[in-house]
Parts: C-alpha cells; structure tokens; sequence
C-alpha cells in the first residue's frame, strides 16, 4: 500500500506523468460547479438570451 497521508497535506489537484488527480472533495467540488454553470445556460438558452 502507500504512505499514509495526512488529508490536510494533500493538494487538492495533483498531476503526474500526464494525468490529473483530484482529491475527492475537489472532484465533488468541480463538478457541482460545472453543474450549476450547465443549468444557468440552459435556463438562459430556453428563454432566449444566447
């Protein structure tokens, strides 16, 4: 297994060889975001404005 790490020592995003990681809570984090941000436009889509 690896080290064990303490959760405040851990980036919230990390990218090695190539790829990105998240932490759990920065992945929960982004993707409620991208969530609100694809409601709005679609709202805004429906009533006309884009």
């Amino acid at each position: 297994m690896g080290k064990a790490r303490d959760p405040k020592s851990l980036k919230a995003v990390r990218h090695e060889a190539g790829v990105t990681y998240f932490t759990r809570e920065a992945e929960r984090r982004l993707f409620f975001f991208l969530t609100i941000i694809m409601l709005i436009l679609g709202i805004v889509y429906k009533i006309g404005w884009l």
